[in-house]
């Protein structure tokens, strides 16, 4: 039960994601969020909404192994691993920050779901 309530946490955080890559990238509010000049976020806008598609794409897998309860064990485990080691690069590559918005929220929900909370 906790393990699948952080598992949706994890995928809605990935949906909040995806709306802030896609959709606010070039916004004050993207900016602020990912610490973005108003000239950047334009020159990089179609990458980030790239990168937010496949954001979406961690989330949907999320979505469904939900959607397949107990036998979706395995097809969370992976998204999540997807994520953690995501989150990891982007921690390494672009900022601490990461690392606590993606990897620990993914990496508690594997543990949770290995545990059988």
């Amino acid at each position: 039960m906790i393990g699948n309530i952080l598992v949706g946490l994890v995928a809605l955080i990935h949906c909040y994601i995806v709306y802030l890559e896609m959709v606010l990238w070039d916004t004050p509010r993207g900016h602020k969020a990912f610490g973005l000049t108003p000239e950047f976020a334009s020159a990089s806008k179609v990458l980030a909404a790239n990168q937010g598609l496949y954001n979406g794409f961690l989330a949907a897998g999320l979505f469904w192994g939900l959607y397949l309860g107990t036998a979706g064990f395995q097809v969370k485990m992976f998204f999540l691993l997807c994520v953690a080691i995501a989150g990891l690069y982007g921690a390494a590559t672009v900022g601490r920050k990461i690392l606590y918005i993606q990897t620990v929220p993914a990496v508690l929900a594997i543990l949770a779901l290995w545990f059988g909370l």
